[in-house]
């Protein structure tokens, strides 16, 4: 059974940092690119991170450039996402995929979402 848990939310002063924790597992890990993606309330879901499935290339929006950086341990079929100088724009419930491809298809899976909020 394909599973992707996240952790790590929770609530942050401007100017402070989280890191998120996404535990996976039920496939095989290192085939997979790992993404990170928000939700605000109102909002459409957003990309904020991506890295290849060997970690050797990652990718940000502008919006969360130089302050957010996504990681994985395939040893341990783990990704993780380090947030900081959180802006209140940052609160949202952020989510962690898995996808990848092959002749049989594409496989995307999704955690259940863990909420970060940043206020004062």
């Amino acid at each position: 059974q394909v599973q992707l848990v996240e952790s790590g939310g929770g609530l942050v002063q401007p100017g402070g940092s989280l890191r998120l924790s996404c535990a996976a597992s039920g496939f095989t890990f290192s085939n997979y690119a790992m993404s990170w993606y928000r939700q605000a309330p109102g909002k459409e879901r957003e990309l904020v991170a991506v890295i290849t499935s060997a970690g050797g290339s990652t990718n940000y929006p502008d919006s969360v450039k130089g302050r957010f950086t996504i990681s994985r341990g395939n040893a341990k079929n783990m990704v993780y996402l380090q947030m900081n100088s959180l802006k209140p724009e940052d609160t949202a419930v952020y989510y962690c995929n898995a996808q990848s491809r092959d002749y049989r298809g594409i496989f995307d899976y999704w955690g259940q979402g863990t909420q970060a909020t940043v206020s004062s």
